[in-house]
């Protein structure tokens, strides 16, 4: 079993070392302070959920691109080298070497970026196509590669890379698309940063949507929409939630360049403003579409990475038709929250998880509830002791204290905790505080939180054991409202797990 507590205080104590090297002035008692807190917090984690390693045979270097629960509790394993192995034994009480084992099912595949099971067969995104993997003989080994689906332009250039495929509730398949970065290989590029869809076995992947730029999470949710994550970077000032749908363009200019093919969805879109905020370009180019989260630099990670619906029936704890979503710089493991309003999904999204080995990059839950979780660092850095790998995550049944979600008011929000509350902290309007900033819509690199407000918080009304009303003086249509509630306490004493949330607040419901 992986210890938490270890793994966190090697981190704080990385950051001491870091904080040592470049001269700042803390004293070692604070760190060491710090370090302490740190490990009592990943103590309290470890009551709630608990994260183990999955051991490998030895040479194995499991760079897991995705994964698939199978019917049986075994595990699919798509792993970037280009091969496909089914993990037996993962859902056992304990895993050892003894009980779980790796078989080789697949091979020979290009760069696969994400697995899914579908109708009983597996189905993953090479670079050039989406393919069928089928056993016919029932040995274990796939027999057949068959493609899937195809339609969009390979140059050859190294960050072209395509991600899925998911299903939707309709039975349609679903793939995106990375943007060329750099120089293309050759002219014949169509879609690249679309997100394509097929609407019937065997029938030609149409375009959906624009504007995508390494859209490496794809995932569906409760309701069958379908989401993806996105990377910091060119045109995208932090990462991105967003919803994918026909005609919907996210931002991205270099998209763009397909417009003008036959069936594209998004055109006519001509200059893109620059400089302005996110929800000023919103109002000026008609197809923008906001993300429906955006996870604040730095504060929920880095680079956002596979997306989950939490979909166990309460076995995960109290989060269900959540999405939990991977962090590869920081190797996390973050929630979502999402609502409809005015037609249009805007959520929250919140701490989760963190001290995992490696980059998370996919995830999947287990037929037990539990939480798988796909790791590789690969090409770039993250925070972890080792450079891939596979662990769980398993709830133990004790229910942590957390803002379970975040729904938007005319005037405030109102807050649902996992446990009932103590009245008197919760409504006391000064055990919490907020501000509001977005970000500007620009073609460099990443982008600072801008018109940075802090916002009163006037009243807090319990409606009844676990939900609070806030009343928040100055709400700003298209900003992100940073929450930090931590002198809430539960009905027994307890303070929130983690105190934080941030809202997307594209649009002011009228209620």
């Amino acid at each position: 079993m992986v210890n938490v507590r270890l793994t966190m205080l090697a981190i704080a104590t990385l950051a001491l070392a870091a904080t040592c090297a470049f001269g700042a002035a803390t004293p070692p008692d604070a760190s060491a302070e710090s370090a302490q807190r740190q490990a009592a917090r990943a103590d309290e984690i470890a009551r709630h959920y608990q994260t183990v390693t999955v051991p490998l045979p030895s040479g194995l270097k499991l760079e897991a691109s995705g994964l698939a629960a199978l019917p049986d509790g075994r595990l699919a394993i798509a792993i970037r080298k280009g091969e496909v192995w089914i993990a037996d034994g993962v859902e056992s009480k304990t895993l050892t070497d003894k009980n779980v084992r790796f078989t080789r099912f697949a091979s020979g595949l290009h760069e696969p970026l994400g697995l899914t099971l579908h109708d009983g067969d597996l189905y993953t995104t090479q670079r050039s196509e989406v393919t069928h993997l089928r056993d016919t003989d029932g040995d274990g080994v796939v027999d057949e590669y068959l493609t899937a689906g195809t339609g969009w332009g390979v140059s050859g250039n190294y960050h072209e890379y395509a991600y899925g495929p998911v299903f939707d509730h309709a039975g349609r398949m679903w793939v995106t698309l990375n943007t060329t970065i750099g120089k293309p290989l050759v002219d014949d590029v169509a879609w690249r940063g679309w997100s394509m869809v097929q609407d019937k076995p065997g029938g030609d992947m149409r375009p959906v949507s624009a504007g995508l730029r390494s859209p490496i999470g794809i995932g569906v949710n409760h309701e069958g929409d379908v989401f993806a994550t996105d990377h910091q970077g060119n045109w995208f000032p932090t990462c991105p939630l967003l919803h994918l749908k026909p005609g919907a363009f996210h931002g991205h200019a270099d998209a763009l360049k397909s417009s003008k093919l036959a069936g594209a969805t998004v055109t006519g879109i001509g200059k893109l403003p620059e400089g302005k905020t996110v929800g000023e370009v919103a109002q000026l180019v008609s197809q923008y579409q906001l993300p429906a989260v955006w996870f604040p630099y730095g504060k929920m990670g880095q680079g956002t990475t596979g997306i989950v619906c939490d979909e166990t029936g309460g076995k995960f704890g109290p989060f269900e038709h959540q999405f939990f979503v991977g962090e590869f710089t920081l190797s996390r493991v973050s929630r979502v929250w999402l609502e409809k309003v005015g037609g249009e999904y805007q959520g929250a999204c919140f701490p989760f998880l963190a001290g995992f080995d490696s980059a998370v990059v996919s995830l999947e839950f287990g037929r037990d509830g539990s939480l798988f979780v796909g790791e590789t660092n690969r090409g770039w850095n993250s925070v972890g002791v080792r450079s891939f790998g596979l662990q769980r995550v398993r709830f133990t049944g004790k229910t942590p204290f957390e803002i379970q979600s975040m729904s938007a008011t005319s005037d405030g929000f109102v807050l649902t905790f996992t446990e009932p509350v103590d009245t008197k902290t919760a409504g006391d309007p000064a055990a919490y505080r907020m501000s509001s900033y977005t970000y500007r819509y620009s073609p460099a690199y990443g982008g600072d939180e801008t018109n940075t407000r802090r916002l009163t918080i006037s009243a807090a009304r319990v409606l009844d054991e676990r939900r609070v009303r806030l009343t928040v003086d100055g709400l700003r249509a298209t900003y992100v409202h940073e929450l930090h509630a931590e002198g809430v306490r539960a009905a027994d004493g307890r303070t929130l797990l983690h105190a934080e949330a941030y809202y997307t607040l594209n649009r002011i419901p009228s209620e």
